[in-house]
């Protein structure tokens, strides 16, 4: 299994990447624009690029099996150039981290002000997600509390429930990301919320 991981330098994709190294035989790149801050161990090569240029992304994407993304910043765009990147290199699996609240998900016991209608800065995490959705790609978006650390202890809501909690471990993140990344029928183009359970 080839997996690209797209921010690998952040708390996530780090996260991703050290689970994926100690719990599977995966081979993956690692795509960031810092890639001088990596050391690629003997399953793994970087890539350094920028997610605003198709050249960059092909080369990434070359022999890939699923692309993994955890950005922030102008995410619509990037989702749109990571989106036509798979379809130009014929690549099918993609998970795309997100943020809960971004379908006015998250009911008032949790914090309904986390909520899109009372949070702008969730606009382009929402964008985002309406450009994967909107794709025929395998994907699977995924919607996380805020990080903590601690161990794998989660549960997964679907879209149109509502968000089950306000928390959720980086751990329990990857720990999900590595079962999507193997089962390409898990979760297949749904939106899932992960938090730790109340």
């Amino acid at each position: 299994m080839n997996v690209l991981i797209i921010g690998a330098t952040g708390t996530i994709g780090n996260a991703v990447r050290q689970t994926l190294l100690s719990e599977t035989d995966a081979n993956l790149t690692l795509f960031a624009r810092s890639a001088n801050r990596l050391k690629p161990g003997s399953r793994e090569k970087v890539v350094a690029g920028d997610v605003n240029q198709a050249h960059d992304l092909d080369q990434a994407m070359k022999k890939q099996d699923v692309v993994f993304v955890a950005l922030s910043g102008n995410l619509g765009t990037y989702a749109e150039n990571i989106v036509s990147a798979m379809k130009r290199n014929q690549i099918d699996r993609l998970l795309f981290i997100t943020s809960m609240g971004i379908y006015n998900e998250i009911p008032a016991t949790i914090g309904s002000n986390g909520n899109l209608e009372y949070n702008s800065v969730l606009s382009s995490y929402r964008q985002a997600a309406d450009v994967v959705e909107a794709s025929d790609l395998n994907y699977t978006v995924i919607r996380p509390g805020w990080f903590t650390s601690g161990p794998v202890d989660y549960e997964v809501t679907l879209k149109g429930e509502p968000f089950g909690g306000h928390d959720v471990s980086v751990s329990s993140i990857a720990d999900l990301v590595k079962r999507l990344t193997f089962d390409a029928t898990l979760y297949s183009r749904d939106s899932v919320g992960i938090n730790t359970p109340q």
